[in-house]
C-alpha cells in the first residue's frame, strides 16, 4: 500500500498500469456491483471497478427495523439472467448457513437489512473492486483508442493518498442518485443547526428528531410512508404531534398488480424505449404510481396503528394531507420552522409551524456533466439536452469514439420507470455484457410479458395497381 503523504507535499505522481482494462465501471452501488458479479465468469475481460466510499452501503440512512424490498429476492445481483452464479442470494444464504431458515421463513420479500448485507458480502469477496478510489476525470485519447480515467486513492480519512490514471476500451457510469431538496427547502436543509433533513439520513437523525415536540414529514412515497410509521410508533397515544404531507392527490399504493408489473420487464422497456422522445417525456409523470406509490402492506400498518389508537374514544393527533406544495419556509424565533403551504385542488393557502422536517421528496440521477466535461464535444444530446441512450444502454458518441460508454439508472428519459427499479439490474448488466463482448454470454429471453406493448410494425410494400376494366361497347338498340 501506498505510504500516506505528509500534510505539506502532494499526492504521490500518477501511476499507470500497462495493460488497458477491457471495462472499468465508476461507482460501485447494486448495479454495477451487478455488472461486475457478471463479468466475474468472463475470464478474458479485463475489468476493475471504482468508488470513492470505503465499502459498499445502500441507504444506510433508510434501513429501518422490519422494512422490506419492494422486489421478490429473485431481483438480486444475478440471478434473473444467471441462477446458477456464485454470486445469487440463495448462494449467500447457503454461505452463511441461512438456507434452511430462510426456507421455513416462507419470505419472497426480504428485510433491506439483509439486502444490504448479501451486497456487502458480494463486494467484499469479488475481487477487481477498488473501493476508496475517487474518480476526477474521464478523457478520450484518440491516439491510443482509449479513455482515460485519472483518479484519487484515498487513505482511511478519505485524504487524497496517492494518484492513478487508468486505460480501458468501455466505461460503465453507476454513480447513482443524489437526494432531492425542494428548492424552496433548500436554504434551510443546508443550514447545520436547522432540523431540516432528507430521508436519506434519517436514521443519524433519528433519536434526536423523536424529541422534537412536532414532526412534518414531506412526502407521499415508500420513504415517506416508512418514516411516518416509525415515528408514529415511537410517540405516545393522543400526543403523537405529527403532519405528513404531499404533493400527491391521494397517499396511492404503488402499482402491484401481476400485469401491471409487466411494465417492469425488458418487453417494456424496449417499446418504451422505441417511442418517440415527446411522447416519452408525457407518458413518464403519468407513470408515478409505479415507483412513487406506497406498499399496501405499508399502508395499511398506518391504518391500522392509526385506527388502534382510537380505541379510547379519542383520535390520534396526527394530520395526514395530500394535495400540498410548500411554497416558501423560513425560521420562527431560534428553533422552529414555518412552511408557507398551497393546496392545489381547493387553491387555497396556510402555514404550518413545525419543529422539525424530513424531506421524503426522493432522488435525482447524479449529475454526469462535470466528470464528463472533457467528453461533451463527443456527447450527442436530445433536444432537452439530455443524453442520447441507445437500446445496449450505450451513450451516444461521436464516430470518432470507437469505445462505449454504459450507464445504469441514468436513462429513465429514454428507457422508463424501470431504470431504478432493482428487478432489472441483471437483465441490463447482461445487456451491457452482451453489446461489450459482441458475443451472447448471457442469452436473453425472446419474451418477458403477457401483456403485447404496442401494435406491430408491419413494413409496407409498395403494390401495384390493378389496371381499370375496359368499358363495354354502347349498344343503342332497344329490344
Amino acid at each position: 500500500m501506498t505510504t500516506a503523504p505528509s500534510s505539506d507535499r502532494p499526492p504521490a505522481a500518477p501511476s499507470t498500469p500497462t495493460r488497458p482494462l477491457d471495462l472499468a465501471g465508476i461507482g460501485i452501488g447494486p448495479f454495477n456491483l451487478s455488472l461486475a458479479a457478471l463479468a466475474h465468469p468472463l475470464t478474458h475481460l479485463h475489468t476493475a471497478f471504482y468508488d470513492q466510499r470505503p465499502n459498499f452501503t445502500w441507504h444506510p440512512g433508510l434501513l429501518i427495523d422490519n422494512t422490506t424490498l419492494q422486489v421478490p429476492f429473485l431481483a438480486d445481483l444475478v440471478t434473473l439472467t444467471d441462477p446458477t452464479n456464485p454470486w445469487t442470494f440463495l448462494n449467500y444464504l447457503k454461505t452463511h448457513h441461512r438456507l434452511y431458515p430462510f426456507y421455513f421463513s416462507e419470505k419472497f420479500h426480504i428485510h433491506r437489512t439483509e439486502y444490504n448485507a448479501y451486497c456487502r458480502w458480494v463486494s467484499e469477496n469479488l475481487t477487481g473492486l477498488h473501493f476508496d478510489h475517487q474518480i476526477d476525470t474521464i478523457r478520450w485519447n484518440p491516439q491510443r483508442t482509449l479513455f482515460e480515467i485519472d483518479y484519487t486513492q484515498l487513505d482511511t480519512h478519505g485524504e487524497a493518498e496517492a494518484l492513478g490514471r487508468a486505460y480501458t476500451r468501455n466505461i460503465a457510469l453507476g454513480i447513482g442518485t443524489a437526494p432531492h431538496i425542494p428548492t424552496a427547502l433548500r436554504p434551510l436543509a443546508e443550514t447545520p443547526t436547522t432540523p431540516v433533513i432528507h430521508s436519506a439520513h434519517y436514521l443519524d437523525h433519528r433519536q434526536k428528531l423523536l424529541t422534537a415536540e412536532h414532526i412534518t414529514v414531506i412526502g407521499s412515497g415508500q420513504s415517506g410512508a416508512e418514516i411516518f410509521l416509525d415515528l408514529l410508533q415511537h410517540r405516545p397515544s393522543g400526543k403523537e404531534k405529527l403532519h405528513w404531507l404531499a404533493r400527491t392527490p391521494a397517499f396511492a399504493p404503488m402499482e402491484y398488480s401481476k400485469l401491471g408489473l409487466e411494465q417492469f420487464t425488458p418487453d417494456y422497456t424496449h417499446y418504451f424505449h422505441a417511442l418517440p422522445e415527446p411522447v416519452r417525456d408525457q407518458l413518464l409523470p403519468q407513470q408515478w404510481q409505479l415507483y412513487k406509490g406506497i406498499d399496501a402492506q405499508t399502508l395499511a400498518a398506518i391504518h391500522d396503528e392509526l385506527y388502534r389508537r382510537t380505541l379510547d374514544g379519542g383520535w390520534p393527533d396526527t394530520v395526514l394531507t395530500p394535495g400540498v406544495n410548500v411554497r416558501t419556509a423560513g425560521r420562527v424565533g431560534a428553533t422552529r420552522i414555518e412552511l408557507h403551504l398551497d393546496h392545489v385542488q381547493q387553491g387555497t393557502r396556510t402555514r404550518l409551524t413545525t419543529d422539525a422536517v424530513i424531506l421524503a421528496t426522493g432522488y435525482r440521477e447524479r449529475p454526469t456533466d462535470a466528470l464528463l466535461a472533457p467528453l461533451a464535444p463527443y456527447l450527442r444530446r436530445d433536444t432537452a439536452g439530455r443524453p442520447r441512450i441507445d437500446e445496449h444502454q450505450r451513450l451516444t458518441l461521436d464516430p470518432s469514439v470507437t469505445g462505449s460508454i454504459y450507464v445504469q439508472n441514468a436513462e429513465r428519459h429514454t428507457h422508463g420507470p424501470g431504470a431504478p427499479d432493482l428487478g432489472l439490474a441483471a437483465w441490463r448488466s447482461a445487456t451491457i455484457l452482451n453489446n461489450l463482448t459482441d458475443t451472447t454470454p448471457y442469452p436473453q429471453p425472446h419474451r418477458t410479458a403477457f401483456t403485447t406493448f404496442g401494435l406491430p410494425q408491419h413494413p409496407r410494400t409498395p403494390t401495384t395497381p390493378k389496371p381499370l376494366p375496359l368499358p363495354e361497347p354502347a349498344n343503342h338498340l332497344k329490344v
